[in-house]
């Protein structure tokens, strides 16, 4: 049930069309589909703003389109399904509109909704190889409303390259800094910016990097002030959180 829907029974209670009762039963009515193999959270969009994500690794092709049918069906325009894999994404591309990001391995169903916020997200990574994982952070930013700043390959090995970006630095409202090897990207962009610096280790780097647990650890220990951290690879989570950020000078 979307806000629409809850509006129109609000409406109709005012004007008497419905009862108090009546109204009741049809707000408590299911906020979830029950699929059997998933229950998709048809209320999200009203508790938190955003609609559900759909998480592609470990579901098959037929069971996206499922749950994404739901959602349409229950007022949902725009689905974003991350960690979709190419060839999960052919299939499905036969069933729904669906529009595929390899890089970032993000689906997107229906149209990329158009910023709704003024500040930007600054996306930096440290190297090329990190940029799956800044795609996914990128195309989740952009999915929720935010304009997105990319700045890939600019980590500490050539600091020239992140400095000749300080203007971009200096404009944006939060900063996503992705980084794997030793993790220091996050603390020389938090002892720049004057902003929030959401930092995400990747799993880039040789043996001692033991996929990404050492830049984790790193940027965990930053000195560099308003620098948080969230999991490894995680450019979904990073970008939600940034989003969150973005969009408070509009409440």
């Amino acid at each position: 049930m979307n806000k629409t829907k809850i509006r129109e029974i609000l409406e109709k209670l005012a004007q008497g069309a419905i009862t108090a009762d009546e109204a009741e039963i049809q707000l408590k009515l299911q906020p979830f589909q029950d699929l059997g193999f998933a229950k998709t959270d048809t209320h999200r969009a009203i508790r938190q703003g955003v609609s559900e994500v759909i998480y592609g690794a470990g579901k098959t092709p037929d069971q996206i389109c499922e749950i994404s049918r739901s959602l349409i069906e229950n007022g949902q325009k725009n689905i974003l399904i991350t960690r979709l894999s190419p060839q999960s994404a052919e299939i499905i591309k036969n069933s729904l509109d669906l529009k595929y990001y390899e890089m970032g391995h993000i689906g997107i169903v229906g149209e990329m909704p158009k910023p709704d916020t003024k500040g930007n997200i600054l996306i930096v990574t440290a190297g090329t190889s990190d940029m799956p994982v800044a795609e996914e952070a990128a195309l989740t930013a952009e999915f929720l409303g935010n304009k997105v700043v990319r700045v890939y390959d600019a980590g500490v090995a050539g600091i020239h390259r992140l400095l000749s970006h300080s203007e971009d630095i200096m404009k944006a409202n939060v900063i996503i800094a992705i980084a794997g090897m030793e993790g220091a990207l996050a603390s020389v962009v938090g002892g720049l910016a004057d902003c929030p610096v959401i930092a995400v280790p990747t799993s880039v780097g040789y043996g001692a990097a033991f996929g990404g647990v050492a830049a984790l650890l790193s940027m965990l220990n930053s000195c560099a002030s308003g620098v948080t951290v969230v999991n490894i690879d995680n450019g979904f989570g990073a970008a939600y959180s940034a989003s969150m950020i973005n969009h408070m000078g509009g409440k």
